[in-house]
């Protein structure tokens, strides 16, 4: 099970939140966070934020990043979108 949380954040208070489950292992880690991503924007009805260095450096660090108004290109009545693997796939063999 690969499971990503979502949260909307305005003044350090949380607005909404969303956990999303991609059973299986039939996809890629890399597409599995594309499309975690873009199923909980689908959720939140935002547009899908653009990943910046900032972003992809930070996620390879630690598995999570914040999108903010930098982000996305529609403007946005929150402060960051904080995006967040919680459970990731392990293959032991």
């Amino acid at each position: 099970m690969f499971r990503v949380w979502g949260k909307l954040i305005h003044e350090n208070h949380l607005i909404k939140d969303y956990t999303i489950e991609l059973p299986g292992r039939e996809l890629s880690r890399t597409k599995k966070v594309y499309k975690a991503l873009e199923m909980l924007c689908d959720e939140f009805d935002l547009a899908v934020p653009i990943w910046l260095e900032s972003n992809q450096q930070e996620f390879i660090k630690h598995a999570r990043t914040r999108f903010n108004d930098q982000n996305f290109v529609e403007t946005i009545d929150f402060d960051y979108l904080d995006f967040h693997v919680i459970e990731e796939d392990h293959v032991w063999e």
